[in-house]
């Protein structure tokens, strides 16, 4: 089965735009904390991406893959950085992370 993380992360963000109308409160939180955890601090923004998208490949999101993803690419990141840390992914989860480490080469191809 071929994964479309453009599409997934789309649709996602088609539904968590109509969550924000229905859930203003709530979604104003998530980005004030998504916005703090991600700012450049004693870790870089890019380093900070890489963390959240071994959390997304270990836990098996493909929102999260793709997202993650597409941030890493706007950043700069190569290919080759990226296998890295999907390596560390797999030693650190298994075969289930392996799954989702190749998902997160075909989001990098993809965007």
């Amino acid at each position: 089965m071929s994964k479309e993380f453009k599409s997934i992360t789309k649709d996602i963000s088609q539904y968590v735009g109509e969550l924000n109308k229905l859930q203003p409160n709530v979604m104003k939180g998530f980005s004030t904390m998504s916005s703090a955890a991600s700012a450049d601090g004693q870790i870089d923004k890019k380093t900070k991406e890489f963390i959240a998208l071994a959390i997304g490949v270990t836990q098996h999101c493909d929102g999260c893959i793709g997202f993650h993803v597409k941030t890493l690419k706007r950043l700069g990141t190569t290919k080759e950085e990226l296998s890295e840390v999907l390596g560390m992914c797999v030693y650190m989860g298994g075969g289930l992370a392996l799954m989702y480490a190749a998902d997160a080469l075909r989001a990098y191809d993809q965007f």
